[in-house]
């Protein structure tokens, strides 16, 4: 590989070629850098695709920072253009949606564990935060999910009014809150205590049930009704 590095991929014994071998053998065998290379498709003029995605990962630190990275950052790495980003962002997108347990109509929500497990992949990776409701109905099965606001990288601005106007044209029974810290760390802020004391306070007087607001994290999240910061 390392004598070929610099031809074209079409100049490689196809035993060698990134493609070739993920149809042959599965992709688990090939690196992180011959599979972007399928996806990059070609290199430079000096550079083959797994040269140029060699380089990517180096740049932005891995694989987990490359699905984190911004479209303009990575348009100014030599090789990598506007087509080649989007490619890049649809494959990451693509993955995280696969990997996410389906929240649909009808689902019954049981633990805090479910919700993570659906929105985990979703959020992790997003540099804003995002603040999320679900919709449950009196059986807290989900009736539905929206994106109430989008902060910036440390807060997100939630008003009652706003969380609470989609439940009450929904007639939902309940609600669970919901959102990411981009830092990756879960822990509650003092903020986030206080808006949530607010949204149950807004709850009670609505006649709408409150039964969790989550933080999420990278890789794990904290509950509030969990940590019994909610009595539900």
């Amino acid at each position: 590989m390392t004598t070929e590095a610099h031809k074209g991929i079409g100049q490689w014994p196809a035993a060698e070629r990134p493609r070739e071998r993920l149809l042959a053998k599965g992709p688990e065998i090939l690196s992180d850098a011959q599979l972007l290379a399928i996806l990059l498709r070609t290199g430079r003029r000096d550079s083959s695709a797994v040269q140029v995605a060699m380089e990517l990962l180096h740049y932005v630190g891995g694989l987990a920072s490359l699905a984190r990275s911004g479209s303009e950052e990575l348009c100014t790495i030599p090789g990598i253009g506007p087509a080649k980003v989007a490619q890049l962002k649809a494959a990451f997108e693509l993955g995280r949606r696969a990997m996410a347990i389906p929240l649909s109509t009808g689902t019954k929500i049981s633990s805090s564990s479910d919700v993570f497990q659906h929105f985990h992949s979703l959020v992790r990776d997003l540099k804003r935060e995002i603040f999320k409701v679900i919709l449950l109905d009196a059986k807290n099965a989900v009736m539905k999910e929206a994106t109430v606001s989008e902060g910036s990288l440390t807060v997100s601005i939630v008003h009652p009014r706003e969380v609470f106007a989609l439940a009450v044209r929904e007639s939902a029974a309940g609600v669970i809150f919901l959102h990411n810290h981009p830092s990756g760390d879960p822990t509650p802020s003092v903020e986030d205590r206080r808006l949530t004391d607010r949204l149950v306070m807004a709850g009670e007087v609505l006649g709408i049930r409150v039964l969790d607001h989550m933080v999420i994290g990278d890789g794990r999240y904290v509950s509030f009704a969990d940590e019994g910061w909610i009595k539900v």
